[in-house]
C-alpha cells in the first residue's frame, strides 16, 4: 500500500533527470539460490519485471552448469522471454557461452572481469591479463555481430584477499575493457565496502583517464549499509545507469553467501524522492518482489518491499 504524495519529490540541480536501472535479480539475484527455481518461475519473474516498467533485465547466464547450477536452464528460459520489448542481456564467460547466446538470438551480452589478481584466480582460474585475453575474442565476435557488450568489473573498491584496491589498478582494467570494444562498464562493489568518497575518487580518476561517464554503470552491494549513499554519490558525478536487484535478491540475510544486493525498490523510492524519472511502477514492482519472495519461501530483505507490502506488520 502506498501513501499518496510520498515520497515527496524534491529535485536537485546537480542530479540527472532520468536514471536507467539495470535489473539483475533474475540472474545475479537467483544464481546463489541453493534450491532450484523452476524455469517457468524465472520466466514469469522476468515478465513481471518488464510489466513493472523495467527496460533492461538481465535474463540468465550461459556458463557451464557446474559453475552455476541454478542457471543450467538458460536455453529454456531465454526463449520464454525473448519476445518482450525490453533489453535482455545475458552473461557469457567465453566463446562457447557466446555461441549458445547468439544461437537463441541474444543481442546483448556481458563478460565478467576482475580488478584484482586474487579474485580473477578464484573466479576464473586466470590472472587478470589472462582473463582479458580470454574475453577479447568474445567481445570481438559479439561486436562483429552488432551485439551490445557490457563489461562487469568486480572488486573495484575492495577485495577479501587483497584488501584495498588501488584506484589506478581499477582504471587500467576499465581502459582495457573499453579498448577491447565493450560498450559499457559496470563498476562492482562486490563485497560492499565502498563509501561515497571512494566512489567520487574512482569516478574522477576514470574521467581523467578519458573514460566517458556515459559508458559507466555502478553496481553497489549493501553489506555495510552504504549502497544508496554510494549510488547518490555516483549520480552527483553524472552516472545515469545503476544496477539493482528486485526485492534485494542475492543479498538475502538468511544465506551465508549473501553480499547485500541493492534492492531495486529501495533505489526507486530514493530516486522518486529526488524527482528522478525511472519509468517504473513501484506498486507493480513491489507486488512482483512479494510474489517472488513467496516462491522462494521467505520474506524480501528490501526495506521498501516490507514497508509497502506490510510484511513486518506482525512484528509491531
Amino acid at each position: 500500500m502506498t501513501v499518496p504524495g510520498l515520497p515527496m519529490a524534491v529535485p536537485s540541480r546537480d542530479l540527472p533527470t532520468r536514471v536507467r536501472i539495470h535489473e539483475v535479480g533474475a540472474r545475479d539475484g537467483l544464481q546463489n539460490e541453493k534450491a532450484t527455481v523452476p524455469t517457468e518461475v524465472k520466466a514469469e519473474f522476468i515478465r513481471r519485471l518488464a510489466d513493472a516498467g523495467l527496460t533492461t533485465i538481465e535474463a540468465t547466464s550461459f556458463v557451464h552448469p557446474k559453475w552455476v547450477p541454478q542457471l543450467t536452464d538458460a536455453e529454456q528460459v531465454f526463449p520464454l522471454v525473448s519476445d518482450l520489448p525490453v533489453a535482455l542481456p545475458v552473461l557469457v564467460p567465453n566463446e562457447r557461452g557466446l555461441d549458445r547466446a547468439l544461437a537463441l538470438g541474444a543481442r546483448r551480452v556481458a563478460v565478467f572481469a576482475s580488478a584484482t589478481e586474487s579474485f580473477a584466480k578464484a573466479n576464473l582460474n586466470r590472472t587478470v591479463d589472462e582473463a582479458l585475453a580470454m574475453f577479447e575474442p568474445v567481445v570481438n565476435r559479439a561486436k562483429s555481430e552488432d551485439v551490445h557488450v557490457r563489461g562487469y568489473l568486480s572488486m573495484c573498491f575492495g577485495d577479501p584477499w587483497e584488501g584495498a584496491v588501488p584506484i589506478p589498478q581499477v582504471v587500467q582494467v576499465c581502459k582495457a575493457l573499453l579498448d577491447m570494444g565493450c560498450d559499457e562498464l559496470s563498476l562492482g562493489d562486490t563485497i560492499g565496502v565502498a563509501t561515497p568518497g571512494h566512489v567520487v575518487a574512482l569516478l574522477a580518476a576514470l574521467d581523467e583517464a578519458g573514460v566517458p561517464l556515459s559508458a559507466l554503470g555502478v553496481h553497489f552491494h549493501d553489506t555495510y549499509g552504504q549502497a544508496l549513499a554510494n549510488t547518490l554519490a555516483a549520480l552527483q558525478q553524472g552516472v545515469t545507469t545503476v544496477d539493482a536487484s528486485a526485492g534485494g535478491l542475492g543479498g538475502c540475510p538468511y544465506a551465508k553467501s549473501a553480499t547485500g544486493n541493492l534492492a531495486t525498490e529501495d533505489l526507486v523510492w530514493m530516486l522518486r524522492g529526488l524527482g528522478i524519472d525511472t519509468g517504473i511502477d513501484l506498486g507493480r514492482l513491489v507486488a512482483t518482489s512479494t510474489w517472488m519472495a513467496t516462491q522462494l519461501g521467505r520474506p524480501s530483505p528490501s526495506r521498501t518491499v516490507r514497508a509497502l507490502s506490510h510484511e513486518d506488520t506482525e512484528e509491531h
